[in-house]
């Protein structure tokens, strides 16, 4: 059964993902708004990270799950990415650091 993450717990998971780069723009997963939902797997005891593609077939889920890997590396033990697709990702789910980071890079926002 997945649960709420406490909320220090959270925070923890959230900063470190944002280690994780989106391989084609060079932004954040989090900034993105690739990350859906945050959850504790209790039977498990593991992290369910609920996210999303910019695009359903990224050939780069490898290289994102590698990275996600490294960045939670002592945050916690074990985890599990829940590949989503529905609602799809659009532009607007990217936050407003995503869209400067993204105008630093030559993309029009």
């Amino acid at each position: 059964m997945a649960t709420a993450l406490a909320p220090v717990l959270f925070d923890q998971v959230e900063e470190a993902l944002k280690d994780v780069m989106d391989p084609e723009l060079g932004v954040n997963i989090v900034d993105l708004g690739l990350i859906y939902d945050l959850t504790w797997d209790d039977e498990n005891n593991a992290l369910i990270i609920s996210m999303t593609l910019t695009s359903a077939g990224c050939p780069l889920t490898d290289v994102l799950e590698e990275q996600t890997a490294q960045a939670l590396d002592g945050v916690v033990d074990a985890f599990r990415i829940n590949w989503v697709w529905m609602p799809p990702w659009g532009p607007e789910k990217i936050t407003d650091d995503g869209r400067d980071m993204m105008r630093a890079l030559g993309f029009a926002m």
